[in-house]
């Protein structure tokens, strides 16, 4: 295996991500596996590694870890507005934030077994109704970080669960980490847009972030307001 004379190395490790740049000369590989030679190191304990060539090209990866997402984990906070993100539907597929230019929007982290389910399903589900047609548009991004409450898998288990729960409240993405490490560069973004109280983190399930037409995130609220309680913001908006 040949590289060129200076690769991008992509790491993973059981802590934190990272991108750093590497000689050929610092890399060995053995038995197919590649080991940065370095004295000093804040990478570890070192778990993955992805090897990436210009023009990039994957030349050996064991992690499932999507490398755009960890840049856009590097560099959310160049971002302007939710627009300049993209992220996946319950079935997998890309869906770039720019669809929702000119809509208001609610971002909700959705679970199915927490004591606020019931009540946040159906006020979502009122919301959506009420207002669905003057241009509000709720994105439920199921997260199981909170006491495991979003057991469902995506696609049609998540499709049945929602359906079965009479649960009409918008669009559904595929399931993400909202906190830590592993957390999608969106949620980075509103965290970093609208504080919360006694730290950003995400305090639970069910936390809501208020989005105006411009995509700048504008407020943001607890997982025990109850949705119609944001009406009068979202009115204010629409």
């Amino acid at each position: 295996m040949s590289f060129a004379s200076n690769l991008r190395l992509a790491v993973l490790s059981s802590s934190r991500r990272a991108v750093i740049n590497r000689p050929a000369s610092s890399l060995r590989i053995h038995n197919n596996q590649i080991h940065l030679e370095t004295k000093k190191s804040n990478l570890k304990p070192l778990t993955t590694v992805c090897l990436i060539g210009f023009p990039l090209q994957v030349a050996n990866c064991h992690s499932k870890a999507n490398i755009n997402e960890m840049a856009g984990n590097d560099n959310y906070k160049n971002a302007n507005s939710i627009y300049d993100f993209t992220v996946k539907d319950t079935h997998g597929e890309d869906v770039s934030l720019e669809k929702y230019k000119g809509n208001v929007v609610l971002i909700v982290n959705i679970a199915s077994q927490c004591g606020l389910t019931k009540n946040n399903y159906a006020k979502l589900t009122q919301l959506k109704e009420k207002y669905g047609e003057k241009g509000l548009k709720i994105l439920n991004f199921p997260c199981n970080q909170f006491g495991s409450q979003m057991p469902e898998s995506d696609g049609e288990p998540m499709v049945c669960h929602l359906r079965d729960a009479k649960a009409d409240i918008g669009d559904v993405f595929q399931k993400i980490d909202v906190n830590g490490n592993g957390a999608h560069p969106l949620y980075s973004y509103l965290k970093e847009k609208q504080k919360g109280t006694l730290g950003n983190g995400i305090k639970w399930n069910f936390t809501k972030f208020l989005v105006n037409k411009e995509g700048i995130p504008v407020n943001r609220y607890a997982p025990t307001t109850d949705p119609m309680d944001i009406a009068k913001d979202i009115e204010k908006l629409l």
